[in-house]
């Protein structure tokens, strides 16, 4: 194939070139419509390019494939079989990837690190869970990717589940060792799933952690718009090897899918992939040096310090992306939520990731010493103001058997059964009915059908309190909680 053509923008082209117009959805009628304050902030070119995928872009019969081009034309970039774009975000396609090598019944082995839309997807089929441990860092307070080692064991004490899912990237730019964990899967003839969502750039350039499929993973799925150049809620996934039906995992993925697919998102997905194939190598280069340069300076600025070094190892990851610039400001005597919000108030700047001690940038092809320049000198605000922030307030952080708690119930049996709301000191022993995701990462520390324990309880409770995020459960504030009717 060409990989010089872009058949969903070539498509737009043609469409504008021809001066098309639709008597069918989207109503605003390629900005026609829209209000000009609306227009002011979104621009004309938002709307123009919102155009109908079938009887718009496309025929009705969608004759002319510009989207299985595209596809086809990815998963040749990157060596899969075959690939399916999505615009609905890797929260979709990993719910598809779990359907579609479960059938919706049985037992899956899962990395406890998986994120929220993973777990959102064992509620949502029914599956029962067998839970991978990661390897957690009570010194850093952080969890490593799992080890094969561990995945091994899962496989020996549950021979029938259907298939594992890891997570690799974690958001901290920490890698499990894929390899040797396909290795194991396929020993049994099970297939691996890779939430990749933070790993799409990974395919273009050597000097990355390995991706997915090299690593020999049957089922990939990444996320365009974290490390790649796509519009939020674009996503892909690849499939490779013979242990995945690919006909069941479209036909899962359309169950899930919106029937009305954002052209911008395909479209960009798809410029994204040229871009990658003529320009991606050496600009991933100039990032990984850049990303280089910045942690260097940084870990020369007082009362800072950048991880890498620590996030490596035997008893902790694989491998990370440098790209992940993840910095510890605990000597600054300030906590990383606190540092995240002086850094947005004061200096325009918003961090990827902030918890207790922490805050990172995640960097990007796309940054260059303006923006980097521009993080520098944030940071060394944030030095020479860090005596007049407050100070934190304490976040018990449990240790690592804390947070193993006891799966009781099946997680859609305890969320869609009878449930009470009970304060948060009465919840000790109790099995709970809904989420609790700090966030961002969005790893679950407490998940539906899990027994919840005092010090996961006061963990979340003193975390709120120093600035902790907690989107999902009923009572964010953590002063009550719901749990499975006794």
């Amino acid at each position: 194939m060409d990989q010089n053509e872009a058949p969903v923008l070539d498509a737009l082209d043609e469409y504008h070139r021809r001066e098309r117009y639709g008597f069918t959805p989207p109503g605003h009628r390629q900005g026609r419509g829209v209000d000009e304050r609306t227009l002011r902030t979104l621009g004309i070119d938002t709307f123009r390019n919102d155009v109908l995928a079938s009887a718009g872009l496309d025929d009705r019969s969608r004759g002319n494939r510009y989207l299985e081009k595209a596809q086809q034309l990815m998963a040749e970039a990157v060596g899969a079989k075959k690939t399916f774009f999505s615009t609905c975000g890797s929260s979709l396609s990993v719910k598809a990837a779990i359907l579609a090598v479960t059938g919706g019944t049985g037992d899956i082995l899962i990395g406890r690190d998986a994120h929220k839309s993973v777990t959102a997807g064992l509620i949502l089929s029914g599956l029962q869970p067998r839970w991978v441990r990661p390897r957690w860092d009570d010194e850093l307070h952080l969890a490593h990717p799992p080890s094969p080692e561990s995945l091994e064991r899962m496989w020996q004490r549950h021979p029938d589940a259907a298939a594992a899912l890891i997570v690799s990237p974690t958001p901290y730019g920490t890698c499990a060792d894929l390899e040797a964990m396909a290795e194991i899967c396929h020993a049994r003839g099970k297939p691996l799933i890779v939430d990749e969502a933070w790993g799409a750039h990974l395919p273009f350039h050597d000097d990355l952690p390995t991706w997915a499929m090299d690593a020999g993973a049957d089922i990939c799925v990444v996320s365009v718009h974290k490390m790649g150049l796509g519009f939020e809620q674009g996503s892909v996934y690849h499939l490779q090897g013979s242990l995945v039906d690919p006909t069941r995992l479209s036909q899962c993925a359309d169950l899930l899918s919106t029937t009305s697919p954002n052209v911008l998102i395909y479209a960009a997905i798809d410029g994204w992939r040229r871009q990658m194939v003529q320009k991606g190598e050496a600009q991933l280069g100039r990032a990984l040096e850049l990303a280089g340069r910045v942690r260097r300076r940084i870990e020369d600025l007082p009362g800072l310090h950048v991880l890498r070094d620590e996030l490596l190892g035997v008893e902790a990851s694989h491998d990370h992306d440098p790209l992940h610039v993840l910095i510890d400001v605990e000597r600054l005597g300030i906590s990383g939520y606190r540092a995240a919000d002086w850094l947005r108030d004061n200096c325009g700047i918003d961090m990827g990731i902030s918890d207790s001690r922490r805050i990172e940038a995640t960097m990007s092809l796309s940054d260059d010493e303006t923006t980097t320049d521009r993080l520098l000198e944030a940071l060394k605000a944030l030095i020479a103001a860090a005596p007049s922030i407050p100070s934190p307030s304490r976040v018990e952080l449990p240790t690592s058997s804390d947070l193993e708690l006891e799966t009781v119930l099946l997680p859609r049996d305890a969320f869609f059964g009878p449930a009470e709301v009970i304060p948060t000191e009465e919840a000790d022993g109790r099995i709970a009915a809904e989420q609790v995701t700090p966030y961002p990462p969005g790893i679950p520390v407490i998940l539906p059908g899990e027994r919840i324990n005092r010090n996961v309880i006061e963990y979340l409770r003193t975390g709120v309190e120093a600035g902790m995020v907690l989107p999902d459960p009923a009572d964010p504030s953590m002063q009550t909680i719901r749990v499975v009717q006794q």
